[in-house]
């Protein structure tokens, strides 16, 4: 008897304990525990301290209501064009109802895994592999449509859908490489090519521009050219009309120009013709008898100048006489070599021309001339 009270006492301390522990339940922050009495649910345990009614009240399930990340392996799927294409995914979702997401669902993880897969192949066998690729917002908002919609009725909110990684099979990979260095190269042909037009545009333009440049300075210069060359000639021709020169003036400058006109470098040959000495004595009879033409009288002021003048014209007359001699005899030599050395028929000799017949004849001869 002296030893069973003690471990009697001990019994009912320990069968104290355990019905304590069976009766109070912690529950952490963000998880939410689904109690049942007798198997059939009670109620739902909030965070923080709660009791129980020992060995009559369990708990069957412990829900986490934070969100959750889950990475799905890589799932075979197979596209329009028939290309096998490999699709890894990223599942994003929260229990916002742990009573349904126990009782409605056996595993709602696995359900979930199985429903993205079928609906993924559904919606990856609608299109190409090009589209697939580059429609990943599309296909994720339609996953995300899909999958909201079925697990709503399992107490779960997927929140996001995202596509990790899509992977065509090697040979498509090494033939989309190609592609995109072909277009690359394309693009920088068309980029060179388009860079040389326009060089070639611009060069052509500004040849263009300089052209036109240079033609309005060359028309330009011509207009002044012009100007100046009218405005002169209008000048020497008012002078000369303002003047009106007598015939002695245009002889005695007909007399300065012979011999300029004789010892031009371009005057090869000179043709001297047969009455030059009749109109060198016509312009001395001119020299000679300006004196008696009417309106034609000097002035006191010219009669002083009269002696200058006849020198001046007889060394012009001298120059002009020396220059037909030099002529004269270039032309025969000339004749000689294109005969051979003789003298051409049928043509007379004209007579040398001295300077003092030109100022020395009589005065009637000056006047018939």
């Amino acid at each position: 008897m002296e030893f069973v009270f003690p471990v009697l006492l001990i019994g009912i301390a320990l069968i104290s304990v355990i019905t304590l522990a069976k009766a109070l339940r912690i529950v952490p922050q963000q998880r939410q525990d689904v109690v049942e009495r007798l198997g059939r649910y009670k109620r739902t345990l909030n965070p923080g301290l709660n009791l129980l009614v020992p060995f009559v009240d369990s708990v069957r399930t412990k829900v986490d209501m934070r969100e959750q990340v889950v990475s799905f392996p890589p799932q075979p799927v197979i596209t329009s064009d028939n290309l096998v294409v490999s699709i890894d995914t990223v599942l994003y979702f929260k229990v916002v109802d742990s009573v349904r997401a126990t009782y409605e669902i056996s595993n709602f993880l696995q359900a979930i895994e199985q429903l993205t897969v079928t609906t993924l192949r559904n919606v990856i066998g609608s299109l190409d592999l090009e589209r697939a690729l580059t429609s990943r917002e599309e296909i994720n908002r339609h996953l995300s449509g899909v999958l909201d919609e079925t697990t709503g009725r399992w107490g779960i909110k997927v929140t996001r859908v995202e596509i990790k990684a899509i992977e065509p099979p090697p040979s498509i990979r090494d033939s989309m490489e190609k592609q995109m260095r072909a277009e690359r190269d394309r693009r920088a042909a068309i980029l060179n090519a388009e860079g040389h037009k326009q060089s070639q545009i611009l060069t052509a333009e500004g040849e263009k521009q300089a052209a036109v440049l240079r033609a309005d300075g060359d028309r330009q210069a011509r207009i002044l050219q012009a100007e100046g060359q009218a405005k002169a000639i209008r000048t020497v021709f008012d002078a000369i009309h303002t003047a009106n020169p007598s015939q002695k003036v245009l002889a005695y400058q007909y007399l300065q120009a012979l011999p300029q006109i004789a010892n031009g470098t371009a005057n090869k040959v000179w043709i001297v013709p047969a009455e030059l000495t009749k109109a060198l004595e016509g312009m001395g009879g001119a020299l000679g008898g300006l004196s008696q033409m009417v309106g034609d009288a000097p002035s006191p002021k010219a009669s002083d100048d009269a002696s200058a003048v006849e020198r001046e014209a007889a060394e012009a007359a001298q120059a002009a006489a020396a220059a037909a001699q030099e002529i004269h005899n270039e032309v025969r030599v000339a004749e000689a070599q294109a005969t051979g050395g003789k003298a051409p028929q049928g043509l007379p000799a004209p007579e040398p021309v001295s300077p003092t017949s030109l100022l020395n004849d009589p005065a009637d001869q000056r006047e018939r001339g």
